[in-house]
């Protein structure tokens, strides 16, 4: 359980970080106005919780699955094809916290799409390295411990 919450806490930071960096990604509804002094203590702090779930689930339960059955093609371009997964993904999480939640997140472009979402693998990946969470192979030792 404290793994889930660790790997959402780090795909929310990485969430922050990028409505800051990149222009064409953010929250548009009149609900959560981009005035707020910002996401923390504001209005956009819920929807920014839910995007940020979403897209955890997603990446921890569809893309692997994903990147399996695109393997071939990712194989072909030379990885390039990660990135338009990536970039399908960051849409998909969108449309479902703003179909289910009501989240208000917009996405203006898809370079808008395709730069936060190398932005947001590159927060994860290091926040997930140092904080240990990414390690599979210390989970699955310590998993085999416990049975």
């Amino acid at each position: 359980m404290a793994r889930i919450i660790g790997i959402w806490f780090i795909t929310v930071v990485a969430v922050v970080v990028t409505i800051f960096l990149v222009p064409g990604v953010g929250f548009t509804d009149s609900t959560y106005s981009l005035n707020a002094p910002g996401i923390l203590g504001s209005s956009l702090l819920v929807p920014t919780l839910l995007f940020s779930a979403v897209l955890a689930l997603i990446n921890n339960s569809i893309k692997p699955l994903l990147k399996l059955i695109t393997l071939p093609i990712t194989i072909i371009t030379l990885g390039l094809f990660a990135l338009v997964l990536n970039v399908m993904m960051f849409y998909l999480t969108s449309w479902l916290a703003n179909t289910f939640f009501d989240t208000g997140f917009y996405i203006s472009g898809f370079y808008s799409a395709l730069l936060a979402s190398i932005i947001i693998s590159i927060i994860v990946a290091v926040l997930g390295a140092l904080t240990g969470l990414d390690d599979k192979k210390k989970k699955s030792q310590q998993d085999r411990r416990r049975s």
